[in-house]
């Protein structure tokens, strides 16, 4: 995301939000919330509770947020494991997350409502249910998707995004991260129409992973 502002002379300016850290809705454009193992999730889950006001702010003013894997679970309302308390969400997106009993590993290929595809590569156990008429990202060709029963993959809700695609997924799919890169600028400077790059390699390497086997 960074280097392609930057390719186009927009500055950037990215910073860690830690934890316990306050945040000012109206500075940041984009938001991005990664995964990571349930112990980690535990602690993320209890301060991004603490910041929901301010998340939930941030968003109704137009900015963008992408989470992955355990961070898209902790945007729904919660996820339930095999064992222990459920662990809350803040209810962002209406979704929710179960512990499944195999894991789903492997390449996926999405195909978008508009026809464009998204590559990546999931590993995960959490099957993530999607509200009536909530979005979904797209619809997994290959892979499981968020449950491995609907064959729904991730979430798209305004300017709200989830998945479970990891594997370099924005350099894999410029053109859904020219699509953010789009949404997190209108948000200060209206509609934008971004100059184009040359995406050769990213788009070989985009052909390449659509061949990949599940």
């Amino acid at each position: 995301m960074s280097q392609r502002a930057r390719w186009r002379q927009v500055e950037v300016k990215v910073d860690a939000i830690d934890l316990g850290q306050e945040i000012d809705p109206d500075f940041y454009d984009f938001y991005f919330v990664g995964g990571g193992q349930d112990k980690q999730q535990i602690v993320i889950a209890e301060d991004l509770r603490k910041k929901e006001k301010q998340i939930k702010e941030a968003i109704g003013n137009g900015a963008v947020i992408l989470s992955v894997c355990g961070g898209y679970q902790l945007l729904g309302h919660y996820y339930k494991p095999h064992e222990g308390p459920e662990l809350k969400g803040i209810s962002l997106v209406d979704a929710y997350t179960v512990a499944g009993n195999r894991r789903m590993i492997g390449n996926v290929l999405v195909k978008r409502d508009d026809a464009t595809t998204l590559v990546g590569f999931e590993n995960h156990s959490g099957k993530t249910f999607l509200g009536k008429g909530v979005s979904a990202l797209g619809k997994a060709i290959v892979g499981n998707g968020n449950n491995g029963e609907d064959k729904l993959e991730g979430l798209a809700q305004g300017t709200v995004y989830g998945t479970y695609l990891h594997g370099s997924l924005l350099p894999k799919n410029p053109g859904f991260a020219d699509q953010l890169l789009s949404q997190a600028l209108a948000r200060r400077y209206g509609p934008q129409h971004l100059q184009p790059l040359d995406d050769h390699f990213e788009n070989q390497a985009h052909k390449r992973a659509m061949t990949l086997p599940a």
